[in-house]
């Protein structure tokens, strides 16, 4: 009979911690999408960098930030693609020369460049792209851990992939609430791409953004705000 109390015992702890996380999921839902619930001046931003067009976009983007309210600013780029991270860095060297001129402020305390272990390479098999996704996830909550981002930008790259999934899991546990930002690549014309497939799914992103009203009349909670480019 004790037996038997000790397994009604465990089962009811079970399912009453599946209670709390879909109750905290529920509220994760609800509230993702709402307006950031800060009010600070400043607001810690990582910004996810793709190879070629991506990168090109996204840069633009930044160029037109609020750059004394999103800051610090943390580039992150897979790690075979170094040329992302060095155009980031000449972006943000030359918005100090011209906002700080005469001020040697130390780019670093703006700007941080960091790169990620990518989850799949192009070409690579999907069996063994499973391993080098655990290891980018495991990767991303370190980078997660270090920065603690209040706001998450990208558009595209699969490089996002794993920074949105462990900072939508941060929200549930109640480490950190991230609000992320998507912006669809003007190349996507009629079909998201999948990393945004995904997040638009998977109710990942708090805000999501396209570039062609086609894609906004597919896809309904995307708000449609036209060429950035």
């Amino acid at each position: 009979m004790e037996g038997f109390h000790s397994q009604d015992s465990v089962a009811i702890l079970i399912g009453f911690l599946v209670l709390i996380v879909v109750i905290r999921l529920a509220y994760v839902l609800y509230w993702s999408g709402r307006p950031l619930r800060t009010l600070s001046q400043r607001v810690s931003t990582l910004i996810v960098l793709g190879s070629g067009g991506h990168t090109a976009e996204m840069l633009s983007i930044v160029n037109v930030l609020e750059k004394d309210r999103f800051v610090p600013r943390f580039y992150i780029a897979a790690g075979t693609d170094n040329m992302s991270l060095q155009k980031a860095r000449v972006l943000e060297e030359s918005l100090i020369q011209k906002e700080e001129i005469g001020n040697k402020k130390d780019i670093e305390k703006i700007a941080c460049f960091e790169q990620i272990y990518r989850s799949r390479e192009v070409g690579q098999s999907y069996l063994t792209s499973i391993y080098t996704t655990l290891v980018a996830i495991l990767h991303a909550l370190w980078l997660m851990l270090k920065f603690r981002p209040e706001v998450i930008i990208c558009n595209g790259p699969g490089t996002c992939i794993p920074i949105c999934l462990v900072a939508f899991i941060f929200k549930v546990v109640g480490i950190r609430w991230s609000s992320i930002f998507y912006i669809e690549s003007i190349a996507r014309v009629k079909r998201l791409s999948l990393s945004g497939l995904l997040l638009y799914k998977l109710h990942l992103a708090d805000q999501f953004y396209v570039q062609w009203p086609q894609l906004q009349r597919k896809y309904q909670r995307a708000h449609y705000v036209g060429c950035l480019m």
